[in-house]
């Protein structure tokens, strides 16, 4: 039976009360009514006023009920504290979860629910069991299919959800009403083009994460996660027409 991995670093908080998603659907770029008498799982991204990234995490409805939030453990505390500054009088409650988050691919167990960014990401399953170590490549899967990390590409107070792929990958609604953030994010999604985003690159040779990318003389960009030969990195269109580096590395868009 297929049980699934251990997903590292992730933490899981109970979301109870009887505002809890009319609460979280005022604050995130992501409808989450969906949720109300369903299980389900939506991934959406807390924003600053200015539409700048500032987490993004999973609200998931178990098929036993109960309400969860999975997030990345480093960005928990500070958007632990940003949530509870925003919940004023709303009846919405939020504590740790004893509860385990497993993911994996093929055939999913009972109660799994599909991870709503992209099918090659498989399932993500909440329950008693920690899962078995990591063995499956998701770096790789990443960047195949050019789905940004919290930490990595996704940079607090920097980066911009829709640069990032957050409506490709299912992490924005535009018809679900106000959110913070949101008036920034809806003038992005109606300009006729973004001028930079993530992107996926052919690479000759490595660099660390977070080496500048450059054009000539000129940067072009940011290197983040690289599997084998290609990488995610995160660019200005203007200048990626041709031949970049990366450190001693060679870049080039993968068409």
């Amino acid at each position: 039976m297929n049980t699934g991995e251990a997903i590292p670093e992730r933490t899981l908080w109970n979301l109870s009360g009887n505002d809890a998603l009319g609460f979280l659907q005022g604050l995130v770029s992501n409808d989450v009514r969906p949720l109300e008498g369903a299980p389900g799982i939506v991934w959406a991204a807390l924003l600053t006023p200015q539409g700048k990234y500032l987490a993004d995490f999973f609200i998931v409805r178990r098929p036993e009920g109960d309400l969860l939030i999975d997030i990345a453990t480093p960005l928990a505390p500070a958007t632990l504290n940003r949530l509870t500054l925003y919940r004023l009088r709303a009846d919405a409650r939020i504590s740790p979860s004893t509860l385990h988050v497993r993911r994996g691919l093929g055939p999913a167990p009972q109660g799994a629910l599909p991870d709503p960014r992209h099918p090659a990401l498989g399932w993500r399953a909440y329950g008693d069991q920690a899962g078995s170590p990591p063995a499956i490549d998701w770096d790789a899967i990443r960047v195949e299919h050019v789905i940004p990390e919290s930490g990595i590409e996704l940079v607090p107070n920097e980066s911009y959800i829709l640069e990032h792929g957050f409506e490709r990958l299912h992490g924005v609604d535009f018809r679900k009403g106000c959110y913070v953030g949101q008036e920034v994010t809806a003038r992005m999604k109606h300009k006729t083009q973004l001028a930079k985003g993530l992107v996926r690159v052919v690479i000759d040779g490595s660099a660390p994460v977070g080496t500048p990318i450059h054009a000539g003389d000129r940067q072009a960009g940011v290197l983040f996660t690289q599997a084998g030969d290609r990488a995610l990195a995160y660019l200005r269109f203007d200048r990626a027409d041709g031949p970049m580096t990366a450190g001693t590395a060679k870049i080039r868009l993968d068409t």
